[in-house]
């Protein structure tokens, strides 16, 4: 009698292809999504998925045997649940593991951005800052207002850090929080208007594209900024781009974009702004928590357990 093979499980995107290594070492077989033999597809079991990746249903149609969709990611906006929960398709992520790292990361282009810090090294590097040439005095963080999009875990430990420079917090999301420190406002146009620092940690749905609207935007203001460390789906990026032309917003801190990479050309001559390559989750310690947790939701998955983070939306 012939012995049933291992496993198959199906990395979704070449990002991912660090992790191949650990999922030989569980002794499973591995497809690559990019290179996807036809045979191959009949007995992928799992994918491993990041989530901000669109994941379609017509690739997914063709896998009957696929059970699990692991996302390495908090977000998983890539992943229709309801789609693949209807069809007995289950769907995990990387619930929170990352949310401090990206904190910190928020709170360093807050302060980059604020206080000017990229411009100012920028001066230097090209021979600008003379004893004539000074630089333009910024006003400091402490008494400012601090505005959260999204109280996930994210906007918590973001918010938290940012009481530190003795800024004045809310926050507002389409439920409330009641257990929540800080207070919430009635709406996001009037969270936007409040603020004088304006950051984006919401999680990103098909209903909530384009959340940072034009509207959105001009309230935060001319003496305003923008910091988006969750999903650039939730900004409307042309908007922006025209608003820091036109001085309608005086700054933006971006880790995010509607496309990435994003080209290079669209930020040139955009001023006021910092820009960093969707790097806010990834540390060295951060990448191998959401790694292990997605395969050990495969293994429990195989293994017939129950999944350590399933995704709580439908």
């Amino acid at each position: 009698m012939a012995e049933t093979p291992p496993p198959r499980v199906m990395l979704s995107h070449p990002m991912l292809s660090p992790i191949e290594p650990a999922l030989q070492a569980e002794g499973w077989r591995v497809a690559r999504a990019w290179e996807l033999a036809e045979a191959d597809r009949l007995d992928v079991r799992a994918i491993l998925h990041a989530g901000e990746v669109p994941l379609t249903p017509a690739l997914l149609e063709t896998l009957p045997e696929l059970g699990l969709v692991a996302c390495v990611s908090v977000g998983y906006d890539g992943v229709d649940v309801a789609w693949c929960r209807a069809r007995g398709i289950e769907v995990t992520h990387a619930a929170g593991l990352n949310a401090e790292d990206v904190a910190e990361h928020a709170l360093g282009l807050v302060i980059a951005a604020w206080r000017d810090i990229v411009a100012g090294d920028r001066m230097i590097r090209e021979g600008l800052w003379t004893a004539k040439q000074g630089f333009a005095v910024r006003p400091s963080l402490r008494g400012r207002r601090f505005g959260v999009v999204g109280l996930g875990a994210i906007g918590q430990a973001s918010a938290a850090r940012a009481q530190a420079f003795g800024v004045d917090i809310a926050w507002w999301g389409p439920r409330p929080k009641p257990q929540a420190p800080w207070p919430r406002r009635d709406s996001l146009i009037d969270l936007a208007a409040w603020s004088d620092i304006l950051l984006i940690a919401s999680r990103a749905t098909a209903e909530n594209r384009g959340l940072i609207s034009r509207e959105v935007i001009e309230a935060v203001g001319p003496r305003g900024l923008i910091v988006n460390v969750a999903r650039g789906a939730l900004v409307d990026e042309d908007a922006l781009i025209a608003a820091l032309r036109d001085g309608r917003l005086g700054r933006a801190a971006l880790d995010v974009f509607q496309t990435e990479p994003t080209p290079a050309a669209r930020w040139a001559g955009i001023p006021n702004l910092v820009l960093t390559p969707h790097s806010a989750g990834g540390t060295r310690d951060g990448i191998p928590r959401m790694v292990g947790q997605a395969v050990e939701n495969v293994r429990g998955f195989l293994a017939g357990q129950s999944l350590l983070s399933p995704v709580q939306e439908a």
